[in-house]
């Protein structure tokens, strides 16, 4: 019997590829530390939310396979139901988590003196 793919392997890079596109000046830990946190949140999720999460996740993975990079970035500004949520959840928790432990971050990434993270 196969196990399913875990979240980190569905949302993990998702995170990261908006993250990237988002915050282009964001360092590759702390966009690294961001995706962590946020596949961790949705681990908590109640087990409903998590399925439903969970196969959002596993259908952009699987589509995004031919061009990942680009397929995210361009479908996370969709305003499809369900999809556009999915992208919402991910921006918040690794939004949040970004400018709670790291609250001098400009909109752009970089930090208040203009260095990067």
């Amino acid at each position: 019997m196969q196990r399913a793919p875990s979240l980190h392997f569905l949302v993990h890079p998702t995170a990261l590829s908006i993250l990237r596109s988002d915050l282009p000046k964001v360092s590759a830990d702390v966009a690294e530390q961001a995706a962590n946190f946020t596949v961790r949140r949705i681990r908590t999720l109640p087990s409903h939310m998590r399925i439903g999460v969970t196969m959002i996740a596993a259908a952009v993975r699987l589509i995004g396979g031919i061009s990942p990079e680009q397929f995210v970035v361009r479908i996370s500004h969709t305003h499809l139901p369900l999809i556009s949520e999915y992208f919402r959840l991910i921006r918040s928790l690794s939004y949040a988590f970004i400018w709670e432990t790291w609250p001098d971050t400009r909109h752009d990434g970089s930090t208040s003196d203009g260095s990067h993270l």
